[in-house]
């Protein structure tokens, strides 16, 4: 089943920029935080508590502690957890490559540093090819070292600065914050966070999300756990195309994986889809298209045993997502 890619990063980075909003501005707004003052979850501007307090003072029973620990507690873990899963089972780690805010980050530091230095990590061995998917020739440019600082720094002290506001009363931050008034803990916090941060997303972006991130983990292992589920497939009778292309798959991906190997190589994919937005371009004037494909059901068989190629019918245009 071949799943169609105009605009599809266009849609993907709207996605990504709506949800760091909400990230940003979930405190402020009182949308979902923690307040450590009041020692309990603030959900949709109402308070959000065990109710152990009526327990304490004698005013329910243990009977009706217990109920409103399962459904106050338990119940909203199992509902977005669960929700997490069962999606990263059946699509892979899509919350990551369409959401999620720190790998938005991991995808800006990429491309200044690759205009920097030719490469979208310090770990990478070699320079990528300066001719882009689309035809457009990117030459580096030391001066975006820059530019790329100044992101991660900022970026860094913006997720510190939104961390902060979970748990202490977002206003009183940020009127300390404007005021050059913040507290000495606050000042550690937001020092000690942004530091952290910045290594993080200039050295070890790449390595926190394929290792460090248990979101992320949990929802590999789950995707793993089901060989049917949606996956990058690659058309194996047509690798004859891949001739004239310059690895472009394998230099867009943001994690850098091999988007034509077997899946267990590609543990860590996101479903960005950039691998395949970029066979689209490279293959645009191939009237069969590109060779990357996303499969899903007995599709994407093939690419988890590495019994290669795949059913012609599963790579038609015309398939749909099942």
């Amino acid at each position: 089943m071949r799943i169609p890619v105009a605009r599809l990063q266009q849609h993907r980075f709207q996605l990504q920029a709506g949800f760091f909003l909400l990230f940003v501005l979930a405190p402020p707004l009182d949308i979902f935080r923690f307040d450590l003052t009041l020692g309990h979850f603030i959900v949709l501007g109402m308070p959000w508590t065990l109710g152990l307090d009526a327990f304490i003072n004698g005013e329910i029973g243990p009977a009706r502690a217990t109920l409103n620990i399962i459904v106050r507690g338990f119940l909203p873990l199992l509902l977005v957890g669960g929700t997490l899963i069962w999606t990263a089972w059946r699509y892979g780690r899509l919350y990551c490559g369409w959401l999620c805010p720190h790998f938005s980050v991991v995808e800006k530091v990429n491309a200044l540093m690759q205009r920097a230095s030719g490469k979208p990590s310090i770990w990478e061995s070699t320079p990528l090819p300066e001719r882009q998917p689309d035809g457009r020739l990117i030459k580096r440019d030391p001066r975006y070292w820059i530019a790329t600082i100044l992101v991660a720094a900022g970026f860094a002290f913006l997720w510190a600065l939104s961390l902060l506001t979970y748990l202490l009363p977002p206003f009183e931050i940020y009127h300390n914050l404007l005021t050059a008034s913040l507290t000495p803990n606050q000042l550690r916090f937001l020092g000690i966070g942004s530091g952290l941060l910045f290594i993080d997303f200039m050295f070890a972006r790449h390595l926190f999300c394929r290792f460090g991130c248990a979101v992320g983990l949990f929802q590999s292992l789950a995707w793993m756990a089901n060989p049917r589920a949606l996956v990058v497939g690659f058309e194996g009778k047509r690798a004859q195309a891949c001739r004239s292309c310059n690895s472009a798959c394998d230099n867009v991906c943001p994690m850098r994986l091999k988007p034509r190997s077997i899946k267990r190589r590609m543990f860590t994919c996101t479903e960005c889809a950039q691998c395949i937005t970029a066979c689209e371009q490279v293959q645009g004037g191939n009237p069969d298209g590109g060779v990357l494909h996303w499969v899903a059901g007995d599709c994407a068989l093939p690419v988890v045993t590495g019994n290669r190629p795949a059913p012609t019918a599963c790579l038609k245009p015309e398939s749909s997502p099942g």
